[in-house]
């Protein structure tokens, strides 16, 4: 029987575990994705933003997706923050496993509309749809959000049920991009628990939740970066979310863009002769493998449960 990506919402909230949901950009960084998930035999969610489809182009997106089911049938294609029906309609056309409409900058009644929108046409195709309740701070692509809104229990129940979404992204204070804006910020636990007492056993997501190695931020400097502002959401944070709650998917973004920078400057700096682009970006992918496969194994939990 194949497997598909609700099968393994259900799985990881019986087991508490995550399945992580990483962006990609290029061939390197999707091969980088799909090595870790082989060789852990864990289920992978492969991301591709508007902006890294606009840059792609859909059939390379598409295709390349394809060839790594054949040989990861555990892996599956989900757009991510599409900000209107038309994108996301077009990502369920090519094939897509799963979509996310993000509607949280819109008004609460607008959000819900133009969701059920978007889940009226995914089901009918075997799609399924994310959405979003509540503002996550920061900017990702072409999503900014200039502050933090809470997702409240009451929004997150009406939101879900007037919706039927199959998964929502929670607000409990993580923040997209490189800087967290607070070394010392906790996640919102108990307003998690009660959006779970109002949506028990319910797939829930959070988006801005990246670690941030030091190592790889420090080495990037190092080699001629400039990153003077950065923190993390702490690990034991992101633990605690995956066994004590139900929170199944967590995105991952800038810390594959920071592997794949650190060691692209290191190689830059180091070998000024060199034009090879290929050996640059073979450092960048080895890199990259790594930080999926630490966060399937030490993070996320996820290894084995192909």
């Amino acid at each position: 029987m194949k497997k598909n990506l609700q099968f393994y919402l259900k799985k990881a909230i019986k087991q508490h575990f995550a399945i992580g949901a990483f962006n990609f950009f290029n061939l390197e960084s999707l091969q980088a994705i799909n090595k870790a998930s082989i060789e852990t035999k864990s289920p992978i969610i492969i991301a591709v933003s508007e902006s890294s489809l606009d840059y792609m182009g859909d059939e390379f997106v598409v295709s390349l997706a394809q060839i790594c089911k054949k040989s990861n049938p555990h892996i599956f294609l989900h757009l991510d923050h599409g900000s209107n029906f038309k994108v996301c309609k077009k990502a369920i056309d090519l094939g897509f496993d799963s979509v996310m409409f993000d509607g949280s900058l819109l008004p609460f009644e607008e959000n819900i509309k133009q969701t059920k929108k978007v889940v009226s046409y995914a089901h009918k195709r075997g799609v399924l749809v994310e959405g979003e309740v509540g503002k996550i701070l920061g900017t990702e692509d072409n999503v900014l959000s200039k502050e933090t809104i809470y997702t409240t229990p009451q929004a997150a129940y009406e939101f879900v049920k007037r919706t039927q979404v199959d998964m929502l992204a929670v607000s409990i204070g993580t923040a997209h991009g490189i800087n967290k804006h607070s070394k010392t910020s906790k996640l919102r636990f108990d307003l998690l628990t009660k959006i779970e007492k109002v949506l028990p056993n319910f797939p829930l997501v959070l988006h801005g939740a990246s670690t941030i190695n030091i190592k790889l931020v420090n080495e990037c400097n190092k080699y001629g970066g400039k990153i003077e502002n950065f923190s993390g959401i702490e690990e034991n944070q992101i633990i605690k979310a995956i066994k004590e709650h139900n929170i199944v998917k967590i995105n991952t973004d800038t810390d594959i863009r920071l592997a794949f920078t650190s060691k692209l400057r290191k190689f830059l700096t180091q070998h000024p002769e060199d034009i090879d682009v290929r050996k640059m970006l073979i450092e960048g992918k080895r890199e990259a493998t790594e930080t999926v496969k630490y966060k399937i194994e030490k993070i996320f939990d996820s290894k084995n449960k192909k």
